[in-house]
C-alpha cells in the first residue's frame, strides 16, 4: 500500500465513550473523522472534518463499512477485538476506548481472552460486570491516541527527508 500524507480516524461510534476525545485531538491535528453507526449521532457544532456514515441495521454492518475504507496509518477506535484484528490485517491501527491499543504482538491474546470470557459467561449463565469509564481512562486515551496520531507524523517526516 502507498504511503499516505495524512490519516484519518474511524470511530465504531455506537457505545463508544470516547467520541469527544477523538474529536479533540483530531481538531488539533486536522484530521478527519468518520463516526460510523447503526444510528445517527448528534455530534456537537465544531470545526471538524467529521463524516457521519450511518450504515443499515444488522450485525457488522459498521464494522465492515470500517474495514472496505481504511486505509494503511488509519486509526481505528473500537472496543470491538474482532474488528480490531480484522483493521490490524489491513494495515491500519486499532486502539481500545480504554487506551490499548491493538498490535499483530498482542491481538491474538486478546482474541484468547475474548473467547475464554465468552465461554465463562456462556456455561455460568452470568453477566460480566462491567466497571464504569472513569476519567483516568479518559485521560489515558487521550494521550494514547495524541501518541499515536504523533508517530505517525514522525513517520512522515523522516520519509519525507529521505526523498
Amino acid at each position: 500500500m502507498k504511503v499516505k500524507n495524512s490519516i484519518e480516524i474511524y470511530v465504531d461510534a455506537d457505545a463508544c465513550p470516547v467520541k469527544e476525545e477523538v474529536l479533540r485531538v483530531a481538531n488539533r491535528h486536522k484530521l478527519k473523522v468518520f463516526m460510523v453507526s447503526n444510528s445517527w449521532l448528534r455530534i456537537g457544532n465544531n470545526n471538524l472534518k467529521i463524516e457521519i456514515i450511518v450504515v443499515p441495521e444488522g450485525q457488522d454492518e459498521a464494522d465492515d463499512w470500517i474495514v472496505e475504507n481504511i486505509t494503511t496509518d488509519d486509526i481505528v477506535i473500537t472496543a470491538d477485538i474482532l474488528l480490531a484484528a480484522r483493521c490490524l490485517a489491513g494495515g491500519a491501527k486499532a486502539m481500545a476506548p480504554d487506551g490499548r491499543i491493538f498490535t499483530d504482538d498482542n491481538i491474538g491474546n486478546a482474541l484468547a481472552m475474548r473467547d475464554l470470557r465468552s465461554y465463562l459467561r456462556e456455561i455460568d449463565n452470568n453477566d460480566t460486570y462491567n466497571a464504569p469509564f472513569t476519567k483516568k481512562d479518559r485521560t489515558v486515551f487521550l494521550q494514547s491516541l495524541e501518541n499515536m496520531v504523533q508517530k505517525f507524523f514522525i513517520k512522515i517526516k523522516k520519509s519525507d527527508k529521505s526523498i
